[in-house]
């Protein structure tokens, strides 16, 4: 089954070699074997062949690109295979008229999944966190059972995430304290962390929804707009909570991720360095293909496939009207 990630963070080149992948750079050769291998991430400037886009393209590999910060730059899409002429259509008109639903569900998600991960430092003493949990579990609902409107749904979520970042002065340490998130460049190293993060979780969902019939530019809660995957920026949101922040909760706090060690600082921005990013990468890895009993499903499964399980009870209520409600750790494991 091709199920592997390959990352490439030096510089070099990407040529066919048989059936096999070759990368090339100043320290020899290195083969990638195509069967195994689901996505490739570049970190690094990386020429590829044409030869190796034609296999690529006919295995069904995708290839996503990073630029100096860590940040996603693009994505090489293998053809698509699975296609639904019927379900474009109907995830057209879900747009039209049911985004505020979808959009609502999302950010009943996000809630969710913030408190369920907040409430791990709120059972070791960090009572600081109870406001906002008490928020997050009362007043979020109420809130979003008053309105249709899409730019106030957004509203409500950028102030869960904002008030998510006020918290982490109380569990995380002082190197990693946020003033206020900063993305294009990040300024410091915990904007640093979710940016790299968030890119990681953007493409690995961007591979997962290319595994179903949806249309990934058809997006409910983000707006659909030119040269992006938008809908991948929708189910990604209900994840970062318990991937990507989960991830650098535990690099931060056990040490694994450090400033003096694994940042390169300028003038006005922030980055990991090579090191950095490995670290990261490791545990990134670790947590996505976490493999849990899932309740609604009674068999194990991972967070990298519940991403795509998501996918599917989108498709369920564009074509069945069935309820769509995004992964919730608290009621899944």
């Amino acid at each position: 089954m091709k199920d592997h990630t390959r990352y490439i963070f030096s510089e070099g080149e990407l040529s066919r070699k048989d059936f096999s992948i070759l990368f090339r750079n100043s320290k020899g050769n290195n083969y990638i074997p195509i069967r195994d291998t689901k996505e490739l991430f570049c970190f690094n400037d990386v020429r590829i062949s044409t030869k190796l886009l034609d296999l690529i393209s006919r295995t069904g590999i995708i290839v996503h690109f990073f630029n100096y910060y860590g940040n996603y730059v693009g994505t090489f899409y293998p053809k698509e295979y699975l296609i639904s002429g019927n379900l474009t259509v109907k995830q057209s008109l879900a747009f039209i008229n049911k985004r505020d639903i979808i959009a609502k569900s999302i950010i009943e998600g996000i809630a969710d999944n913030i408190h369920a991960v907040l409430y791990h430092y709120y059972r070791h003493g960090k009572n600081e966190l109870k406001e906002y949990l008490d928020w997050l579990k009362k007043d979020v609902p109420h809130i979003l059972s008053l309105t249709n409107n899409i730019k106030q749904l957004l509203r409500i979520e950028g102030q869960i995430w904002n008030r998510f970042y006020c918290t982490f002065r109380y569990f995380l340490l002082e190197d990693f304290i946020i003033n206020k998130r900063v993305k294009r460049p990040p300024d410091n190293p915990i904007n640093a962390l979710i940016s790299f993060g968030n890119s990681l979780l953007y493409s690995k969902t961007i591979t997962q929804i290319y595994r179903t019939h949806l249309n990934q530019s058809i997006s409910f809660l983000h707006e659909p707009s030119e040269g992006r995957f938008s809908l991948s920026l929708d189910l990604a949101e209900v994840f970062k909570p318990i991937i990507v922040f989960r991830t650098i909760f535990e690099c931060v706090n056990n040490r694994r991720i450090q400033v003096a060690k694994h940042f390169e600082k300028k003038l006005n921005y922030c980055i990991l360095n090579e090191t950095g990013k490995k670290i990261f990468i490791q545990a990134f890895e670790e947590r996505i293909n976490n493999v849990f009993e899932h309740k609604q499903l009674k068999r194990k499964t991972t967070y990298k496939n519940a991403i795509k399980l998501d996918g599917y009870k989108l498709i369920k209520f564009i074509l069945e009207d069935k309820p769509f409600k995004p992964f919730n750790i608290g009621e899944s494991i």
